[in-house]
């Protein structure tokens, strides 16, 4: 007799803070623009004055339902309702080598030194659909596997590959370039991610200065943020160095730029510091969780400055950071594992600068943001 698979049900977001924070006046790119060739010249522009300046942007009218999303979150919140036990099973093999796919348990990090306190990030990390990929999840994703594959195809059709598009136009290459280096049916580490932020008290926020995750950068292309209203993260000006709240708007997308287009683009398109911090007090007694997508481009491509732009070229953006340095330049395979085995080194301290300003391939070093 067949077991019936549960409802869904809808998934309920916290109220929004009503504390007055200092939020971010991030730029809105208006995808419903983007059916025409002046509608895309004028996001081209947009686009690229958004990841010069702040890096982090939204995205509307991205013809994906909210529906659909609150049904992906809801699977999130089932996945990390499972016992602790079960959600260990897949935990990946190589995980302190750089594997990722799969279960991640909170507490591999030492948030604070004197007492002791560890981190309490959970992830759940699932691969693309492109058949380079084992998957292999607990019921709760293995009986909803088709609707997610459905919904991550949907975020390369309708938000990614439209930014591959507009990034091309904006620095005068052909508008398949960076489309031709993120095919979905090409093996690459790209994955939707569900992330769970659990609570800590008052004053154990205190003692890890509020701060949940250090600043850092995202290691790949995009990283696809769905509406959270949990006020916790926090981008640094390039400018100024000042923080300041992201704060959730509707309907929206929060995208950030990442290191490969960073090392591809020769630091022209800058990879985006952020962090992650206690929510405030009319939110704290709440955990977070996350819906997100990490794009990166495929395995095979050379990470090198590209040479056909002509506005890097105009610009004076011709060398990054491994090629300034004279050394071999990573394939984005060789880069995703070496920053992740970095970021997942177990028992890792805050402070320590053995680990903050580790050498994460030669050329180029780690660096965490207060």
């Amino acid at each position: 007799m067949p077991v019936a698979i549960p409802e869904l049900g809808s998934y309920g977001f916290v109220p929004e803070t009503q504390e007055d924070l200092q939020w971010a006046n991030l730029t809105i790119l208006d995808l419903g623009l983007y059916r025409t060739p002046e509608g895309r010249n004028q996001l081209a522009q947009t686009l690229i004055k958004a990841v010069r300046e702040d890096g982090f942007f939204y995205v509307k009218n991205f013809n994906i339902s909210q529906e659909c999303v609150n049904r992906q979150f809801s699977i999130g919140k089932q996945f990390y309702d499972l016992p602790i036990e079960e959600k260990l099973e897949y935990t990946p093999e190589g995980l302190d080598n750089g594997q990722f796919n799969g279960y991640i348990p909170a507490g591999r990090k030492v948030r604070h030194p004197v007492s002791g306190l560890r981190d309490r990030t959970e992830i759940y990390n699932i691969p693309k659909f492109d058949g380079f990929f084992k998957h292999e999840h607990p019921a709760i994703i293995q009986d909803n596997l088709g609707e997610i594959e459905d919904f991550a195809r949907s975020l390369h059709s309708e938000v990614l590959d439209p930014l591959h598009v507009l990034l091309a136009i904006a620095l005068e290459l052909p508008e398949g370039y960076f489309t031709d280096l993120h095919r979905y049916e090409r093996k690459s580490e790209d994955h939707l991610r569900y992330m769970k932020y659990s609570k800590y008290t008052p004053e154990e926020n205190l003692k890890i200065g509020n701060v949940w995750v250090q600043g850092h950068t995202d290691l790949g292309s995009w990283t696809l943020l769905f509406r959270q209203p949990v006020a916790a993260l926090q981008i640094q000006n390039h400018k100024t160095g000042e923080w300041k709240y992201v704060k959730p708007q509707d309907a929206t997308l929060t995208v950030n730029a990442c290191d490969a287009l960073s090392f591809l683009t020769g630091g022209y398109v800058r990879s985006t510091i952020h962090r992650v911090t206690s929510p405030p007090k009319d939110q704290e007694h709440v955990d977070r969780l996350g819906l997100l997508y990490f794009s990166r481009p495929n395995n095979d491509v050379a990470l090198n400055t590209i040479t056909e732009s002509p506005v890097l070229e105009r610009e004076g953006f011709k060398q990054n950071s491994f090629e300034e340095c004279g050394t071999q330049v990573p394939t984005m395979e060789e880069w995703t594992f070496a920053k992740q085995k970095w970021q997942r080194t177990k028992n890792a301290v805050r402070g320590d600068q053995k680990y903050e300003n580790a050498q994460i391939l030669p050329g180029h070093n780690a660096r965490l943001y207060a």
